[in-house]
């Protein structure tokens, strides 16, 4: 497709309607091994994404195991789908228990050709409100490249923090994200896909899984902060078991650099702001 049928795209959106259910969230707080948020209390940082999905059946499933394409996302044909990063502005925490609406529009799609080939990006933005309060905004980044061999390593090592943790991406913690956000796309879980059609060395970690983890090794070492906005960047991919560590530092008042990466290299960067 050229440039201007993509744009046709441009200003599509959807709604999406949510219970932010105790039942999941117990679910979800198993996976991230934390404690189960109290009914009425403030959902934990990015744990939105576990819902607001709407489910498709198996039929209306591409081969990478995502919805097909061409319905609110623009069809990219025979290119691989990736969570790039994004940008989240954190108003209002979202409150367990309650109903909440996710309010999609695609704002930007751009074609650009770099070393690997071709790349269409696509910049969704996401408002999720309750009781009528905008309490997130978010900018998503969506990229389509064709079938290439990854980039595996980013040449940039880690740096020295004030803080950090370990992460052992297990199969089992990658099946459990897959489920609680209901994802389906086969690199985190499909081993002969993954390998054989995508050419990974093996199960491939979420990005939003890694933003997640970073944000709250962030919280974890600055517990009277408030997280005012939070963006994020993918490098390359993280490959499962392979451990690799969250870490990150003041670079001034109200502001740290977060990242994420193994000895391979800084895998995913990421900025915040808070009070």
């Amino acid at each position: 497709m050229t440039d201007s049928a993509f744009t046709a795209w441009i200003g599509r959106g959807e709604e999406a309607h949510d219970q932010l259910s105790r039942n999941l969230i117990k679910r979800i707080a198993a996976t991230f091994g934390e404690p189960n948020p109290a009914h009425g209390s403030p959902l934990p940082p990015l744990w939105q994404w576990c819902f607001f999905q709407e489910p498709v059946a198996e039929s209306g499933l591409g081969a990478d195991g995502h919805p097909a394409r061409g319905g609110f996302l623009p069809p990219a044909d025979n290119r691989n789908r990736m969570w790039a990063g994004g940008r989240v502005e954190f108003f209002e925490p979202l409150k367990v228990g309650g109903e909440a609406t996710r309010v999609s529009t695609i704002k930007h799609i751009e074609e650009k050709h770099g070393r690997t080939g071709a790349l269409l990006f696509v910049t969704v933005q996401h408002d999720y409100l309750q009781d009528g309060v905008l309490a997130i905004r978010e900018e998503q980044d969506i990229v389509y490249r064709e079938p290439t061999p990854p980039k595996l390593t980013s040449g940039e090592a880690l740096p020295t923090g004030d803080w950090s943790e370990p992460v052992e991406p297990t199969p089992t913690l990658l099946f459990r994200y897959s489920a609680v956000t209901f994802n389906g796309h086969r690199i985190h879980y499909d081993w002969p896909y993954v390998t054989e059609t995508e050419g990974y060395p093996g199960l491939v970690v979420h990005g939003p899984l890694i933003a997640t983890l970073n944000l709250r090794a962030f919280c974890r070492a600055n517990p009277e902060a408030r997280v005012k906005r939070f963006a994020y960047r993918g490098v390359r991919p993280l490959i499962a078991p392979q451990t690799f560590e969250t870490g990150g530092r003041i670079v001034a008042p109200g502001k740290a650099e977060l990242w994420a990466g193994n000895a391979d290299g800084i895998a995913q960067k990421a900025e915040v702001e808070f009070d």
